[in-house]
């Protein structure tokens, strides 16, 4: 059985408004999800400036014409982040040719652990197009902060860990933040309505 999702199996199920929007993009909250946390009304992401493994600046600009996912981690999570990566890279399998589309974003927060080369190796070993940004301490905050992200360092012996937000940031290829993808979600569930979005921009 095939398990690709196509967006002609989503518009299927978007009635006739939502077909009447797949002329050009929508940039208004008129979307509804099966699963995901509809973030349309929120004005978060517009303004961060990190760098990539090659200390390219990057920007939500950056993306343009690309649908981004946007996650916060750090590479020594145990389980939330590696989690949510294989998701995404799952998620963009399902997703057939309109995969390609998909950019992950890995944002970590914990930049002195995380250097450049070393972000770059862990989010290619899930995807090879899958990018990390990273930023001094500072940056790191400010950029969390707009994305209302928690985050603090949790003591572990004479190391620590990071309690951090869970949610994936979606935006579409404009750069509108549409959607927030919770952890509990599967990947089948995300590709459904990632297909949503990708079905109207």
């Amino acid at each position: 059985m095939n398990e690709l999702l196509t967006r002609r199996h989503v518009v299927a199920g978007l009635g006739v408004l939502s077909l009447g929007l797949l002329a050009g993009c929508d940039m208004g909250s008129g979307l509804s999800y099966k699963y995901a946390k509809d973030l349309s009304n929120e004005i978060m992401g517009r303004k961060f400036k990190l760098r990539d493994a090659e200390g390219n600046e990057m920007m939500l600009g950056s993306f343009r014409g690309m649908m981004p996912m946007i996650f916060f981690g750090f590479t020594q999570c145990p389980a939330v982040c590696p989690t949510a990566l294989a998701r995404a890279a799952q998620a963009k399998k399902l997703m057939g040719p309109d995969g390609d589309r998909l950019q992950v974003v890995f944002i970590t927060l914990d930049p002195e652990r995380d250097k450049p080369a070393m972000l770059d190796a862990y989010v290619k070993a899930f995807d090879p197009t899958f990018i990390a940004l990273s930023g001094t301490l500072e940056e790191t905050a400010a950029t969390a902060k707009e994305f209302k992200v928690f985050y603090e360092k949790i003591p572990t012996g004479d190391s620590y860990t990071i309690s951090h937000t869970g949610t994936s940031f979606v935006f579409d290829s404009r750069g509108v933040l549409r959607m927030g993808l919770s952890p509990s979600l599967s990947a089948k569930q995300c590709t459904e309505d990632l297909l949503t979005v990708m079905s109207v921009c």
